[in-house]
This record gives structure tokens, sequence and C-alpha cells, in this order.
């Protein structure tokens, strides 16, 4: 079901709860079984979880990140930066990632730039090194200013070896694609060529989701101040739709405090 699709069932009760501005937000997407995605609070150091499919909430949210639902990273979420998902192209110390889903989650250590790989088929850390040590060192001179990330996967080509980029959007107003294969990074403005509409709004980008759809194309969803979103097609690029609000018909239970 799309995002865009009204949705009914939301009772009087639940309109009336207290709802909250986003601000210091990470969203990152969840591939293993049902998709979802998660929005990580950082001042609160609390979480929520959405089911892509039904656009629910379940209940028990907004709840605490702790070690019972994000083992050991939970202490380092007040420090998360961005996040994306990825599958079938990591190889590490022996282990073969073929069909392996992995949250890559990015944060700060002290005055360290890390990378955890949360496995997300054993719900767990599997491994955590500074960014400097992994293939994502090229990213390194734009930490500070990455706002969201996404693997842009094209169709067919999302096996070990083979082309696997991952698309960044920073507050600076600059946009660049990685592909940890050819290891080179190339900034571009964000302008009608790189992400049409978005310009206008390149101050405001808080962070953004993949909605990864297994028989349409995936969508990016890019969340802005004022909870307002916009949402571009992957891998072509193109504006869906937006700004729109972020409310209880667009993103039921996203607000709520």
């Amino acid at each position: 079901m799309d995002l865009d699709v009204p949705l009914n069932n939301i009772n009087k009760t639940e309109r009336n709860q207290t709802m909250r501005t986003l601000k210091n937000v990470v969203a990152v997407d969840w591939r293993s079984g049902k998709d979802r995605y998660y929005f990580f609070f950082k001042d609160t150091e609390t979480y929520t979880r959405i089911d892509a499919e039904y656009r629910n909430l379940p209940d028990g949210y907004p709840a605490s990140v702790n070690s019972g639902n994000w083992d050991s990273f939970h202490s380092d979420v007040k420090n998360l930066r961005f996040g994306f998902s990825t599958t079938n192209i990591y190889r590490f110390d022996g282990q073969e990632a073929f069909d392996r889903d992995y949250l890559l989650l990015f944060y700060y250590k002290g005055e360290t730039p890390m990378c955890c790989w949360y496995d997300q088929d054993d719900d767990k850390v599997t491994r955590r090194r500074p960014v400097a040590d992994t293939h994502y060192r090229p990213i390194l001179p734009y930490f500070d200013r990455i706002v969201a990330a996404t693997w842009w996967e094209s169709f067919g080509v999302n096996w070990i070896g083979k082309k696997s980029p991952v698309r960044f959007l920073m507050n600076d107003g600059h946009t660049f694609m990685f592909d940890m294969y050819e290891k080179n990074v190339r900034l571009e403005p964000i302008d009608e060529r790189t992400w049409p509409g978005l310009a206008p709004y390149k101050d405001r980008i808080l962070t953004g989701v993949q909605n990864d759809r297994t028989l349409a194309e995936s969508l990016f969803h890019i969340f802005l101040t004022d909870n307002e979103f916009m949402t571009y097609t992957i891998p072509n690029g193109e504006l869906v739709h937006g700004p729109e609000k972020v409310d209880e018909n667009s993103w039921p239970g996203l607000l709520r405090d």
C-alpha cells in the first residue's frame, strides 16, 4: 500500500493525542521480513516503528531505545548521524553476505566517525569499525554535513561485486553518489537535474528513508522541517509528490509523542 493512499481508520482518540514537531530525527529502512521504517528521536533516545505495507504504528511505540530492542547500539543512538539498509554486497571476516540484510548506522564515538553493521536477519550488532577503516572512508570529508542516505540500487545489479551505489544528501545544498566498488565521490548541487523540486527546500532536509517495494519502483521519502515530506522514485529519481504534510493520514503515528 502506497503512502499517499488516505487512511480512513484513525479514531478520534488518536487524532487528539499530543503531536510532535520533527527535529533531530534519523530514519532508516528495514528489509528483512516485512518492510518497516524506524525513526530515531535522538533528543529523547526513543524510536518509532511504522510498518510499510499497512502504514500502521504497532502498539508500544514510541519506545525507549535499549539493549532489548537495539542490542549494543542502544548506547550510541544519541550520536547517530544517518543510516541505510543494504543486501547481498558485503564480505568480511570470512563471512558470506549473500541474501543477508544489513542496516548500516553511522555515528560518532567521541570525535571518531563510526559505522555499525546491524544484521537484520539475526537482529543484532555484528561489527563496528571507524569509518576510516571501511569501504566508506571516502565520505569522511563530508560526514558532518550528511543528513540522509539511501542505497540507490538499480534493477538486477544488487549482487556481490556489482555496482551498489549509495546516494547522500547534505545540509549545504549538495548531493553525491558513492559506490563502494568504485571508491569515488562526486559532489553535485541539489538542483532540477539531481533532485527535481528539492532545491527550494535544500536547507530544510532532516532525514530520509526508502520504501523497498517488491513489485513496483522503490520510493525515497525526504523529510523536511515544518513536518513536511517529499517522495522520489528509485532509481529514476523522479518527484512523485511533495512537499506534503506529515500527519495521521500520510504517516500515521509518526508525530505521536
